[in-house]
């Protein structure tokens, strides 16, 4: 036993960075999922650990708020560890200059768009136009309130590189690079890329540069199966939950897939839960045209419950259309904070409802609930 013990502090002593290694690569993942999964510990042992070839758990009613996350998924695979999502010099300048909103933890921020029956944006409501329903509770006042048509942008744009998409992948790119190049604003904005079949892979982690956005969308090659949860679980966990915010930002994330997950080890509401985790408004765009498949509802349920909206394209070129769609929507929106009654940090979820209640036949949407912090 003391023979083993000199060994290793003699192989300690020659590599100590070989050890500090190892020890980061074992807690990379250790982030706790999501606030209902912090809750539960306090109340119930530690579940078994997820064995990686564990498959999802059968999919929740779409009523239900989400359950707690797994405690770890596989860690994506990252072609450009040089630009790990912190600051570019030139950013720090910017920042100085964009307004800075500071919100209690007490208060909950939305972000919502409103369309009228012609499914065109209406930019010019006032906050008396709005009513606020928490928890199935009229909120008393609605405390800041803006037409964000300006903000800056944190945008993870998620593409299926499946072999089910095989056919249709070219153009779906090109697609991509056109929307980045039009709505990413050097020093202003910032985006990443990740490709993803069985396990997510980062081909460019967050940077303002369209130039190198666009060599991260062309190093994508079809081939695999589709863990397109993990996908978005990794995006909003790992990504835009730790990217610097330095002031009010928008968060989307831009998902395309036919969205038929066969290689996920988290499910569809858990994957759900962290992006409302992150503030994330999720986008998808369909690759089951031109006759459609069981993955659009999929895909509808995780637009829905984020406040953004699914597109279900009928030909190739309305894959373009559809990201145009997107860009305008990222450009027209409002933004609101109140606080609810009855607020307890309990990490219990709440359900939101924005209401346009001095104009008829408009459409407001915005995400479902939140979590609540906990303590």
């Amino acid at each position: 036993m003391q023979l083993a013990r000199r060994i290793r502090l003699i192989l300690v002593a020659a590599c100590p960075s070989a050890f500090l290694a190892v020890g980061a690569a074992q807690t990379t993942d250790d982030l706790p999922s999501a606030p209902s999964a912090v809750i539960q510990e306090r109340v119930k042992p530690a579940p078994a650990p997820v064995q990686p070839t564990q498959t999802p758990s059968a999919e929740q009613s779409s009523s239900q708020p989400p359950e707690a996350a797994p405690e770890q998924i596989p860690a994506a695979k990252t072609n450009n560890d040089a630009d790990s999502g912190a600051p570019h010099e030139n950013q720090e300048n910017s920042d100085a200059h964009r307004p800075v909103f500071v919100v209690p933890v007490n208060e909950v921020s939305v972000v919502f768009t409103v369309t009228d029956k012609h499914n065109h944006y209406v930019k010019d409501l006032a906050k008396s136009d709005f009513r606020v329903i928490d928890d199935e509770k009229p909120i008393t006042e609605i405390r800041s309130f803006r037409r964000e048509t300006d903000l800056p942008v944190q945008v993870g744009l998620l593409i299926d590189a499946s072999n089910s998409i095989r056919d249709r992948f070219k153009f779906e790119q090109e697609s991509a690079i056109e929307f980045l190049n039009q709505t990413i604003r050097p020093r202003y904005d910032r985006a990443f890329v990740v490709g993803f079949d069985v396990a997510p892979e980062v081909t460019q982690d967050f940077t303002d540069s369209t130039e190198a956005l666009s060599k991260g969308v062309r190093m994508l090659r079809p081939g695999g199966g589709t863990a397109m949860y993990d996908a978005l679980y990794y995006a909003c966990r790992d990504k835009l939950l730790k990217s610097p915010q330095t002031g009010a930002v928008r968060r989307a994330i831009i998902l395309v897939s036919d969205g038929d997950d066969n290689a996920s080890h988290v499910s569809r509401e858990e994957a759900i839960e962290m992006a409302l985790r992150a503030n994330a408004i999720v986008y998808t765009i369909s690759t089951n045209f031109p006759s459609g498949g069981s993955g659009d509802k999929v895909l509808q349920r995780i637009a829905d419950a984020t406040g953004g909206r699914a597109f279900v394209p009928f030909q190739l070129t309305d894959v373009a259309n559809a990201f145009g769609q997107i860009q305008n929507d990222l450009r027209s929106q409002y933004a609101l904070s109140y606080r609810p009654a009855d607020f307890k940090h309990d990490g219990r979820y709440r359900t939101i409802e924005i209401l346009a209640q001095t104009h008829k036949g408009l459409k407001v949407r915005s995400r479902h609930g939140y979590y609540a912090p906990a303590e």
